[in-house]
């Protein structure tokens, strides 16, 4: 569809995103998709992210549509705040205000909202020459911030989407009250989500909170059988930080290789763990059973989840990943912690296991038993697994979602 044609539907949304596109952004790029689907306008805007290396191809066309806030340097932002400055001077002290307020109790220190300030006044002009309706920031961190400042100096109404576990971590730090209280109104991607937000607002601020799933193509998942995998492979699908859980996920793994029970696990992904992940299976003399992929692109993630009998990701922090309802809905069993909104999409006995964050015991039990399953229990519970996800993460219905709060935030412009 063109932006012409998108157009047609009177909604035009700016989409504000700290960097885009990026290999672990594909939900986002979903997102946008879909609405344009639904005949809405969407102009990418992103801070950083146009000298990264990327492997899709879809990436590599979306990252030709978008604009960066910082491609152009500093001096485009030191002009853009001086035009501001001079064009809606009472608004631009209003907003000044409102940077440095921020900075109060935050955890960085008050040049940094100053230049949220600057991205703010640098965005302005683009989203008034595109008519745009609506500005949505993707994370309730930076982006937020700023688009809270556009609105601020005169912009147009903003949102913004809160993943967690990070805004959850710190939301006195990055001042999520008072986003909220700006916001025409804020996105959770679960129930849990809501109920943190929900957390640090006025309960006359809690009608702004809406529930809006992350959401999965149907190319993503047509076509799979749930036909179980004989090779007793599982897969990790994330980055290798701490919070997800791969070091208790390779002792697990320790303690299932003593057990005498044959298996292989793949990591797929890459991070600042990777050394210390690396020196564990070297010291549990896992190397012959463990594999660790590097980054590799969306489809390359999809045929390792193919390829295995069932996801594991035993994280000790989450909002709720997306990797679990991909995995799902590609008709493969999860294996997971009772953390966050993980309990809202895997129901244990049924299309999954659930184990307490951090018990390494629970989790190797819970590797076996997935082993040690014959093909007709597995492929019932793959089966399972995946009616759940597609019933709950279809992006086209929740596009259709997030369309009409847009329309609604506009003034009541038709969807």
């Amino acid at each position: 569809m063109s932006e012409a044609d998108a157009a047609k539907g009177g909604l035009r949304v700016a989409y504000l995103i700290n960097q885009y596109p990026k290999v672990s952004h594909t939900f986002i790029r979903r997102e946008i998709l879909a609405l344009e689907r639904q005949g809405v306008a969407v102009q990418r805007i992103a801070v950083r992210g146009w000298d990264a290396e990327v492997s899709d191809e879809e990436d590599r066309v979306e990252k030709s549509r978008t604009r960066y806030v910082l491609q152009q340097g500093v001096l485009s932002l030191a002009i853009a705040m001086v035009l501001v400055l001079f064009r809606v001077p009472r608004k631009f002290f209003a907003a000044l205000g409102l940077a440095l307020s921020m900075s109060r109790r935050s955890d960085r220190p008050w040049p940094y909202h100053l230049i949220y300030l600057a991205e703010a006044c640098r965005m302005l002009p683009w989203l008034g020459s595109s008519g745009t309706t609506h500005l949505h920031a993707h994370f309730g961190t930076n982006s937020a911030e700023v688009a809270m400042l556009v609105h601020a100096l005169g912009g147009p109404p903003f949102s913004f989407t809160v993943h967690g576990p990070e805004e959850f971590d710190r939301p006195e730090f990055i001042g999520l009250a008072e986003k909220i209280r700006h916001s025409a109104f804020v996105v959770a991607i679960s129930s849990f989500g809501r109920s943190q937000l929900y957390r640090w607002i006025e309960h006359a601020h809690w009608s702004k909170v809406q529930v809006v799933h992350c959401g999965l193509e149907q190319a993503f998942h047509s076509g799979v059988s749930t036909e179980a995998v004989a090779m007793p492979r599982l897969v990790c699908v994330g980055r290798l930080c701490e919070q997800k859980g791969q070091l208790l996920l390779v002792q697990a793994a320790g303690r299932v290789r003593r057990e005498g029970v044959p298996f292989e696990l793949v990591l797929a992904g890459d991070g600042d763990m990777r050394p210390a992940i690396e020196e564990l299976v070297d010291t549990l003399g896992l190397r012959a059973h463990v594999r660790i992929t590097g980054w590799i692109s969306s489809d390359q993630v999809r045929g390792e989840i193919l390829g295995a009998r069932a996801l594991a990701l035993p994280s000790f922090a989450e909002g709720l990943p997306v990797v679990i309802m991909e995995a799902m809905a590609l008709g493969r069993p999860v294996i997971a912690t009772y953390v966050a909104g993980i309990p809202e999409l895997v129901r244990p006995g049924e299309n999954g296991w659930l184990i307490p964050a951090g018990d390494v015991e629970a989790l190797a039990e819970a590797i076996m038993e997935c082993l040690g399953l014959d093909a007709a229990a597995l492929e019932h519970m793959g089966a399972q697994a995946r009616q759940r996800a597609l019933s709950r993460h279809d992006v086209d219905v929740e596009a259709a979602k997030l369309a009409r709060l847009f329309a609604l935030s506009a003034g009541g412009v038709a969807a």
